[in-house]
């Protein structure tokens, strides 16, 4: 097949449509890619690259066409702009650079915002080609969760678009059990599926890069968290339990990554002389693995707000496929899974006091009780988030969605 994905995010952004796209070339298959200019999570464009102009680029023989893109910024102001800017940049531009081109399929990796999926219905109708989204993100409960934005009307106009375009697109992919009945109420008679997230293939293998040296990451009973630190990830609930565990001089947390409440929380340790805290920023993707492994619990968190509950993020398949203990400070279907994996614990989201003593719960048991967590992650993730059988349903899913369309047409 011949497949177009639509993605704001990609290569090299660390996101998880990016091995997707790889393995479907590996497994035979053409595949083109229609994104942005690279600038997640810090909000500023990548060297290399320019907000205007359309450039064109290879990544593992996908095909990378870039629009133009307002980067996201440090601001809801900006990153409603970046949004919106996207989906009037496709509109405009994508069919310009994917002129005189056919796709049997085009599969839109649907994170935050829902929009960007217009693009790829109105390139779908150019094109006859079936449009599949993948939901990552529930719009517009995201909107609210985030408590950015509570104007009633502006919610359901939102909720109008976002069930036209579901009502518009021949399949809907779901990465979570919990997000099928919400999205079902919307979509009419447009099939919704479920499909779970799987993790990079360099979780698969063990670490081939030499790794830099993290304060208290093996000297110490060690908290890590790994990825986007916003508001969506309540990091605050972070800092108040290691304020809490402040005294406990052998209990050490490290926040990998970035994103807009770095600065907030960098700027919390020193205010609160936290010498248990340390926030390194970002390293390459293929470098994770082998912190993950070093650490002594891996730990999630998100908001409390409602959407939220339905969420898994894919961090949760992330610390499942490192082996290690997990440590979920959320609400709802993500916590529902880690303690049905039996891969670790879970504290309400939100409660540093209820956070602060799973830490000490895990930092008591003995290393032979977290490493029986951490395997039966491990286990888990094979037996139901593994890369390959999931790239395989997947592509199963299309060639169905390809006759069925063209038997309708």
């Amino acid at each position: 097949m011949k497949v177009l994905i639509v993605s704001q995010y990609f290569w090299p952004e660390n996101f998880l449509i990016n091995d997707l796209a790889k393995s479907l070339v590996d497994k035979g298959h053409q595949v083109e890619v229609l994104t942005g200019k690279p600038n997640y999570p810090s909000g500023k464009i990548f060297d290399g690259y320019k907000v205007l102009g359309i450039q064109s680029e290879m990544f593992n023989d996908v095909k990378i066409n870039r629009i133009p893109l307002i980067p996201r910024g440090n601001t809801i102001f900006h990153l409603g702009l970046n949004y919106l800017f996207f989906v009037i940049s496709a509109l405009i531009c994508a069919p310009w650079a994917l002129r005189k081109r056919k796709y049997d399929l085009i599969y839109v990796y649907c994170t935050s915002p829902t929009f960007q999926a217009i693009p790829a219905i109105f390139l779908g109708w150019i094109k006859g080609a079936p449009v599949v989204l993948w939901i990552q993100d529930l719009w517009p409960e995201s909107l609210s969760g985030t408590g950015y934005i509570k104007n009633k009307a502006f919610l359901k106009l939102v909720e109008i678009v976002v069930k036209a375009i579901y009502q518009n697109v021949e399949l809907l992919l779901v990465q979570s059990l919990a997000f099928i009945e919400p999205v079902k109420k919307l979509a009419s008679s447009t099939p919704v599926m479920y499909y779970p997230n799987s993790v990079s293939q360099v979780f698969n293998s063990p670490p081939k890069t030499s790794l830099t040296e993290l304060t208290g990451l093996t000297d110490k009973f060690s908290v890590m968290f790994s990825g986007n630190i916003g508001t969506a990830q309540a990091v605050n609930v972070i800092i108040d339990a290691a304020t809490l565990l402040k005294e406990h001089t052998d209990i050490h947390f490290i926040v990998l990554g970035d994103g807009s409440s770095r600065d907030w929380l960098l700027k919390e340790v020193i205010s609160r002389d936290l010498s248990n805290f340390d926030l390194p920023g970002r390293f390459p993707l293929e470098a994770m693995p082998g912190f993950m492994q070093k650490a002594s619990v891996m730990l999630v968190s998100l908001a409390s707000d409602s959407p939220f509950t339905l969420t898994v993020p894919s961090k949760i398949q992330t610390y499942m496929a490192a082996g290690r203990p997990i440590l979920a400070s959320l609400d709802g279907e993500g916590a529902r899974l880690v303690v049905h994996a039996r891969a670790g614990l879970a504290a309400p989201a939100e409660d540093p006091k209820a956070l602060a003593d799973a830490v000490i719960a895990l930092y008591e048991m003995t290393s032979i009780e977290r490493d029986k967590l951490g395997a039966n992650g491990r286990k888990y993730y094979n037996d139901n988030f593994n890369h390959d059988k999931l790239v395989d349903e997947l592509i199963n899913r299309f060639q169905e969605t390809v006759q069925s369309t063209k038997e309708i047409r």
